[in-house]
């Protein structure tokens, strides 16, 4: 059994862009409401997620990209004050309320110190049950749900704060992660293995892939088993010869056969499978670190089901 932190925190449920958007503070309940009833919270080290600082942004995104970020914060407060509802878009799918801010800067914040505390010792992995998500967030634009990359983020603090040489990222959202490609493409310390439904949002992955990067496009109805072989295919010879010493996961849930935003065929023993091969992985290369982030996942029953088979097999239940 391994010690498994579980970062949260409440701001986090108070992020709500408008009734009917998929992105939705019922996400994070759905997850503790499953965690609770199978007990399986009971075998994790729960921590608050902190705030991140504006230097900690700033690893990873442009500053006129965190400074509209925080004129548009502004906008919403002074809508706030002045009796209206709040809300201010970023583009038609992303938007923020009086408390989306600060609810991106837990997500950063809860990477990092998931991050500082599994370097520590103190966890052998974690998962960071928050949102709103982050992997299509670029260098320089907030899109796609999405305000801040809280895993290039993570990346960026341990290679630079803590000096490590080598870095996987995986990401088995059902959407490509673009903006984290954008962020840490070209870089060698770093190599990102992703499956994702193509063509489909955000259109981009399959053409002028960076070296460091294995990117695994897959059609709209590919089951579950034939994504498996395709990352045993692709993704694992690559992480093998990389020896990572730390595993980042953007671990989104969307790519599950019951979930309306996309269409793919992924079930519950497929995330578990993914799960355990990287828990193999890191334990041959990276001292068994690994610190799992929150992305997609729509279908709310399925969503809960699915992460309860990924913190499950990080914590050897």
């Amino acid at each position: 059994m391994s010690k498994t932190g579980f970062f949260i925190h409440s701001d986090c449920q108070r992020h709500d862009v408008g009734r009917g958007h998929p992105e939705c503070p019922e996400r994070l309940s759905a997850i503790r409401d499953r965690l609770l009833v199978t007990g399986v919270d009971q075998g994790l080290l729960e921590r608050d997620a902190p705030l991140a600082e504006v230097e900690d942004l700033l690893l990873a995104h442009d500053p006129r990209m965190v400074d509209a970020v925080y004129d548009l914060n502004r906008e919403v407060q002074d809508k706030i004050a002045q009796g209206d509802q709040g809300l201010a878009y970023i583009d038609p799918d992303t938007a923020l309320n009086g408390h989306s801010l600060n609810a991106a800067l837990r997500c950063v914040g809860a990477a990092m110190a998931a991050t500082d505390a599994v370097l520590a010792g103190e966890m052998d992995n974690a998962f960071c049950a928050v949102r709103p998500p982050g992997h299509h967030a670029t260098r320089a634009r907030s899109m796609g749900f999405c305000i801040f990359n809280t895993v290039a983020i993570a990346v960026r603090h341990v290679l630079e704060r803590h000096g490590l040489e080598r870095v996987a990222v995986i990401d088995f959202d059902v959407h490509h992660g673009n903006g984290t490609e954008d962020i840490l493409a070209g870089d060698e310390r770093v190599l990102m293995c992703s499956t994702f439904q193509h063509p489909f949002y955000p259109y981009c992955g399959t053409h002028d892939t960076p070296a460091n990067m294995v990117n695994v496009p897959v059609p709209a109805y590919t089951a579950g088993s034939e994504i498996r072989k395709l990352m045993t295919q692709h993704w694992f010879p690559a992480l093998e010869d990389f020896k990572p010493q730390m595993i980042f996961i953007s671990a989104g849930f969307d790519a599950h056969r019951e979930d309306d935003l996309g269409q793919l065929g992924m079930t519950e023993a497929d995330y578990r499978w993914i799960t355990e091969q990287l828990m193999d992985l890191a334990l041959r290369h990276a001292q068994g670190r690994i610190v799992s982030c929150l992305e997609g996942g729509y279908n709310l029953s399925a969503l809960g089901r699915s992460v309860e088979a990924h913190v499950r097999a990080l914590a050897g239940l």
